[in-house]
């Protein structure tokens, strides 16, 4: 359990954006209502695996299609303590998402800053690490990683089953280095670690 040595300040930051997605989620279905029961395990632990993946000291991460707040809000929160990364973008283009977004960022006291665009349109964030967690597949990740990754920065893609089958499409189109990471919370899931990226 990746969270189980984190600071008194952090749990409790934690369980104030657990209450909020639960008093949030009927309203605008930020987690399937199955996972809600298993928010610890199915989504925070699942997001801070990322952050122990990340290389470090890390000066900015954006998460794309920050829906829930999954993984960034628990890269935010988890940054708090250990001070990487230093600055954290959240993308989410649906509205009622990002005013859910800002409400934890406020609730909780940390450090992050949301914007309500669609990626496609956004221009280069620069990220030294870019995350994404269930937006789209591998293929289309790497375009916007190539658009938003800062040179030498790094993409952490949590995928599924299919991953394989991904990662074999998305090495048709693009040239780039990754490395498989298993997940700690789905034994079927991996983390892409991916660098380098550039059309092939």
């Amino acid at each position: 359990m990746i969270l189980r040595d984190v600071s008194r300040e952090t749990r409790e930051r934690l369980n104030l954006y657990a209450t909020l997605i639960e008093k949030w989620n009927p309203r605008i279905n930020l987690v399937s209502r199955a996972s809600l029961p298993h928010l610890q395990a199915r989504h925070f632990e699942d997001s801070a695996q990322l952050h122990a993946l990340a290389p470090t000291p890390v000066a900015h991460w954006a998460d794309l299609g920050s829906g829930g707040g999954f993984p960034g809000l628990v890269i935010a929160i988890l940054a708090q303590e250990t001070g990487s990364p230093a600055r954290v973008t959240l993308v989410e283009s649906d509205a009622r998402k990002s005013a859910f977004l800002r409400t934890v960022i406020r609730e909780t006291g940390i450090a992050a800053t949301v914007r309500t665009e669609r990626i496609e349109k956004m221009d280069p964030l620069a990220a030294d690490v870019l995350s994404a967690r269930a937006l789209a597949d591998l293929s289309a990740l790497l375009g916007y990683a190539a658009c938003h990754l800062a040179p030498g920065g790094t993409a952490l893609f949590p995928k599924g089953a299919t991953w394989r089958q991904e990662l074999t499409e998305a090495q048709s189109k693009w040239q780039f280095t990754s490395r498989v990471d298993k997940s700690r919370t789905d034994p079927e899931a991996v983390i892409l670690r991916v660098t380098g990226v550039s059309r092939a």
